[in-house]
């Protein structure tokens, strides 16, 4: 399948690995990945805060670049939420209906990866290797909005090696939320404590989910108390493989000094 990459605004500029390992995945599972330059934001962030009209052309570049694609695979479910749910109504609200529906077919065409690899590419085990404790926090976008409901669980339970855990209260905002960390901080901090309490319950090496943003703030907090536990994206456990151990280059042997032979006419002058 011709797959197109969304990447992002977060995986772009701050965590590119989670680009990287979407491709890896879907490259290892035989499908032909694209990337188009010419991609922006999706525009999620002026809707949330109310600037509809600095989205709407944002909205229009997003449609024109992924107009002609297959699949569009975003690994991040508050984006893919946010083209789903977010770009026809801004467009109507604008009057423009002709780029609403252009909006809505590609939205149909746009998946976040869990939901790419469950329902549209019909896998659940990908052939990873991730031999640690790992547990899942569960985004408020792709729980809510997306509903992905188990999809990831579904494919971290198919990872050899892996020890996953349950994390307590999972469903519960971790309280990042976009502009609502910077606008509401002291809110956000007790959110994020009670998400990093139930984290560090667990025991966990690993805390995972599909959103880069959660993990930021999550993976921020536990750094702060050098708990060891760190975040990692769903997307770079899932393209995990075995390493294959380099080859050994031999170290170059240095031959040992020897003894010259003495010469017929050194032995003929020594007699």
């Amino acid at each position: 399948m011709r797959i197109t990459l969304f990447v992002t605004c977060l995986a772009d500029t701050l965590f590119p690995e989670t680009g990287r390992a979407t491709v890896r995945l879907l490259e290892r599972l035989g499908h032909q990945v694209e990337f188009p330059a010419a991609q922006t934001c999706c525009g999620q962030m002026q809707v949330n805060t109310g600037y509809l009209h600095d989205a709407l052309p944002l909205v229009r570049r997003y449609v024109e670049v992924f107009e002609n694609c297959e699949a569009i695979v975003v690994p991040s479910g508050s984006c893919t939420g946010s083209v789903r749910h977010q770009h026809a109504m801004v467009a109507r609200r604008y009057g423009d209906e002709a780029l609403a529906r252009r909006s809505e077919a590609v939205a149909a065409r746009t998946y976040e990866l869990s939901q790419l690899l469950v329902d549209v590419l019909g896998v659940e085990d990908v052939g990873a290797y991730y031999p640690h404790r790992v547990t899942y926090h569960p985004t408020c976008h792709s729980l809510r909005m997306l509903r992905v409901g188990d999809r990831p669980l579904r494919l971290l339970r198919n990872v050899t090696g892996i020890d996953l855990v349950e994390l307590p209260d999972a469903e519960t905002c971790c309280g990042f939320g976009g502009t609502f960390a910077v606008k509401n901080a002291d809110t956000s901090t007790a959110m994020l404590a009670d998400k990093m309490r139930s984290v560090l319950d667990t025991r966990a090496e690993v805390c995972t989910a599909g959103d880069s943003s959660c993990l930021m703030h999550i993976g921020g907090g536990l750094s702060r108390l050098r708990a060891g536990t760190r975040t990692v994206h769903l997307a770079e456990i899932l393209a995990s493989v075995p390493q294959t151990p380099e080859p050994q280059t031999p170290e170059p042997q240095t031959p040992e000094p020897q003894t010259p032979e003495p010469h017929a006419g050194d032995q003929a002058g020594a007699r």
